[in-house]
């Protein structure tokens, strides 16, 4: 496609979670380090809550990259897992060995006493959780169950929750109440603001072997934050639209007329920014409104006797 052209390694706005693309913001960064921090504390359970396609599986991939030795993690990228299941993962991701006719009873006591030994050896067990409001209820409840397993002086397994703003409304179950209350860390992840959304960019092109000047002009940033509210998936995939366009057009800089050809073929864009339809000559319709009236009143005021 546009590698080539406009010398990159590889494409820059791919949507897969690559650790090697995660920017390091001001709001994604406070986040990780409460994480690190509440876990090398050996706190219970930590929530993350973010709206779709705000990085929280990034985020979670960079959380386990971070950790070091001392940690021992299970990432569990499906929750739509039995109670059975949960207990047979963590017992396979700890070491523990299992067969599908082993009492429920005796996989508990085995999994008790690999995390004893985890303990002993100063290895922390840390499970992750992610999509967690997709979790059914009787396996969050196994899961709050599994955290009662501790020593006198700290918790054996510590449990990370990522998940849509939907979790909170799971939390607030009545019956969940128990294990709402274990929640020693609760973190939002925020969006990009729009003086942060260039840097964004940029760090995004040079990550994937860009060395020259900034390919996205002023305004091709501010009508693509105003597009994508901010959100890191939408705005990397109106920057792939807009750089394919640039390429097309064979352009060495991306500028608003293009961001516009992207979000109009982006529908999720043109909810958030339905406003910023854009007219053929690049214009939004208000300022196309404004510049109209401005005419009107200097035509009218300056005939006027």
């Amino acid at each position: 496609m546009y590698q080539d052209y406009f010398g990159l390694r590889e494409m820059p706005f791919s949507l897969t979670p690559d650790t090697q693309f995660f920017f390091d913001s001001a709001a994604h960064r406070a986040v990780l380090n409460t994480v690190l921090l509440a876990l090398r504390h050996s706190e219970g359970f930590i929530k993350i809550v973010g709206e779709v396609g705000t990085g929280k599986t990034l985020l979670c991939r960079k959380l386990l990259a971070s950790l070091g030795p001392e940690f021992l993690t299970a990432y569990i990228p499906n929750p739509y897992l039995t109670p059975d299941e949960l207990k047979g993962f963590l017992a396979q991701e700890i070491g523990v060995p299992s067969s599908p006719d082993m009492p429920a009873y005796q996989l508990l006591n085995e999994i008790y006493a690999r995390l004893v030994a985890l303990a002993a050896e100063k290895r922390r067990v840390v499970l992750v959780v992610d999509e967690a409001q997709a979790m059914p209820r009787e396996t969050i409840e196994a899961l709050r169950l599994l955290t009662n397993l501790e020593t006198e002086k700290s918790k054996l397994l510590q449990v990370v929750l990522l998940g849509q703003p939907e979790l909170e409304d799971v939390l607030n179950r009545s019956d969940l109440r128990q294990l709402k209350q274990r929640i020693v860390f609760s973190e939002t992840l925020g969006t990009i603001d729009r003086r942060t959304l260039a840097d964004y960019l940029d760090f995004r092109l040079q990550s994937a072997g860009y060395r020259g000047r900034s390919l996205f002009t002023r305004g091709a940033v501010r009508l693509m934050h105003r597009a994508s509210g901010g959100i890191p998936r939408l705005i990397n995939v109106l920057a792939h639209k807009a750089l394919l366009v640039s390429f097309g057009q064979g352009r060495s800089m991306v500028g608003r007329a293009q961001v516009a050809r992207a979000v109009k073929d982006t529908t999720e864009s043109r909810r958030l920014g339905r406003w910023l339809s854009v007219t053929p000559f690049g214009w939004t319709p208000w300022l196309a409104v404004s510049l109209l009236l401005v005419g009107v009143g200097l035509w009218w005021y300056g005939g006027t006797p």
